[in-house]
């Protein structure tokens, strides 16, 4: 689903809605009080978010468990595989393995170390333990009571922040902001602060600040048809433009989108008569039919850290 855009300012709807919201709220409070989190024999770093949809969770994971690896850490990814059919828990294998197996974001995750899908997140970590794993980094699951964790990180996209501040389905918020941001150890801001996040943090809780950079420069200044199936698809048309491309044509889709041949067959058709060329995310690229892939390009990209010291002090206990 495509987030409603009176999710972003406060109003009637959202008013209206309030009651609903608070028993959203209070289910999740309950959840978390009659779950006792299970613990398991290797240290979980959760990178989640408050809001429904994508805040850059999975870049996040990755920047961390690279970050990691690189210090001789065995880290294996888990993922509750949002998208997919598999209950788990499953390695996922990206040869044998499609989106519509594990969800799109664990295909990512594999590229870069042993990735699992677990709808019971305990499960999942026990089997990533009895499989080699050092450090568990887990892409979502914060608001999730059944896996204890070691070290919470939320994304928050600075261009979103927490919308009109209310919780599901008056607002976007998975639980209220006080609650989520009491349990969490560090909040990572995604690009420029547009909507005073940093002004809504406790003092106290370490900010860390990033942007979401394209690493793909042969596309720079080129003439592309660009399509995406995120949770918000403008931040991906702006990082083409900000990278000197002509957009020709662009399409938005649902987060997750499922593409089906005959519809991207119509994208390819379109850029083509846009003199085009159709460039989509690497998180689509995943989901679209393996024959028609060859001929989309794919935006790659990465996490840079404005201050690469407070991210190691973070971890440090990790190294």
């Amino acid at each position: 689903m495509k987030a409603p855009a009176f999710w972003q300012k406060d109003g009637f709807l959202p008013a209206l809605l309030a009651p609903a919201a608070l028993c959203f709220a209070a289910g999740g409070r309950l959840r978390r009080c009659v779950v006792t989190p299970r613990r398991v024999a290797a240290p979980v770093i959760c990178v989640g978010n408050l809001v429904a949809g994508g805040a850059g969770k999975t870049p996040i994971a990755i920047a961390i468990a690279e970050r990691l690896i690189a210090r001789g850490k065995a880290v294996h990814f888990l993922s509750r595989g949002y998208g997919g059919r598999e209950k788990g828990p499953l390695r996922v294998d990206p040869a044998r393995h499609a989106a519509a197996d594990v969800g799109d974001e664990p295909l990512l995750l594999a590229r870069i170390a042993p990735a699992w899908v677990s709808r019971d997140r305990a499960a999942g970590a026990a089997a990533a333990v009895a499989a080699g794993a050092q450090i568990i980094v887990m892409d979502d699951g914060f608001q999730n009571p059944g896996l204890a964790k070691d070290l919470s990180l939320l994304a928050v996209d600075g261009g979103y922040g927490f919308g009109n501040g209310r919780v599901m389905p008056a607002g976007p918020l998975r639980e209220p902001l006080a609650a989520g941001l009491a349990r969490a150890d560090a909040v990572a801001l995604i690009g420029t602060d547009q909507c005073g996040v940093a002004d809504r943090l406790p003092p106290s809780l370490p900010l860390l600040r990033a942007v979401l950079a394209p690493i793909a420069a042969a596309l720079a200044g080129r003439r592309v048809f660009a399509f995406a199936g995120i949770a918000r698809p403008e931040k991906f048309f702006a990082t083409l433009q900000s990278m000197g491309c002509v957009l020709a044509g662009r399409r938005a889709f649902a987060d997750h989108h499922a593409y089906g041949e005959a519809e991207v067959a119509a994208l390819i058709e379109e850029a083509r008569h846009a003199d085009a060329v159709p460039v989509t995310t690497e998180k689509d690229a995943v989901r679209l039919p393996p024959a028609l892939r060859a001929g989309i390009e794919t935006l790659p990209v990465a996490i840079r850290w404005r201050d690469e010291a407070a991210v190691d002090r973070l971890l440090a206990r990790f190294y």
